[in-house]
């Protein structure tokens, strides 16, 4: 039974993007495959304040990880196109007003494209990949079904192993702040999309490196 006529939903046909992107993001990614040799694409968005169900993006940006370097020509960020800013955004992003803003379409086109065949990176990733799934909603994209690794959370599991209790997490040591202050990443450019997601990226070979000296050497290592 279609249970979106029933209740009078309207299912959107997925536009030719979203497509393809389902049908790469189905193809998986070999388990015995070494951490160097993985893809990332490292993603961080800007947005009007923290519920996915009211807010959206201001801005986004990405950039690449490949064989644990940072490919500096990989780096991309929008900026969309609003109506209103709240005061509160202003102050957090100083983003006021984006004389080169681009469309929701083309933003969320570029990201799945970018995305095919990569691990998806960020610090509190399920926040960006919420917001970047309702942007998407009205061209059909219903689930971002990539494979994902948060920065925070892989840290959490390098300081106290894969099994740790989460009461015990003191998660104010887990910020990105206090995290690249540890790796002695210099906080250059905060709270802009393509500024975190360059320190991000940092701190993912960071941890990436350490991994690797606690056992954790391939996909299936890293994942599980």
């Amino acid at each position: 039974m279609d249970w979106s006529s029933l209740f009078g939903i309207r299912r959107i046909k997925p536009r030719d993007f979203v497509l393809r992107f389902k049908e790469h993001s189905e193809r998986k990614i070999p388990n015995s495959r070494r951490i160097e040799e993985l893809s990332f694409l490292v993603v961080d968005t800007e947005t009007t304040g923290l519920d996915p169900k009211r807010d959206f993006i201001l801005s986004f940006g990405s950039i690449e990880v490949r064989r644990l370097t940072i490919p500096v020509q990989s780096a991309k960020e929008y900026y969309l196109k609003t109506k209103k800013l709240g005061k509160e955004a202003i102050k957090v992003h100083e983003i006021v007003n984006q004389s080169l803003t681009v469309s929701r379409e083309r933003m969320v086109r570029e990201f799945l494209a970018d995305a095919e065949g990569k691990i998806l990176v960020g610090h509190h990733l399920g926040f960006d990949l919420s917001m970047m799934e309702k942007a998407g909603r009205s061209f059909g994209l219903r689930k971002i079904n990539s494979p994902r690794l948060d920065t925070m959370d892989l840290a959490i599991r390098l300081d106290m192993g894969p099994h740790f209790d989460p009461r015990m997490v003191e998660y104010k040591r887990y910020s990105l702040d206090k995290l690249c202050s540890r790796f002695r990443i210099p906080l250059e450019d905060r709270h802009t999309a393509a500024g975190d997601a360059l320190l991000t990226a940092q701190l993912l070979i960071r941890l990436l490196k350490s991994a690797r000296g606690a056992g954790i050497l391939t996909y299936a290592d890293l994942m599980g």
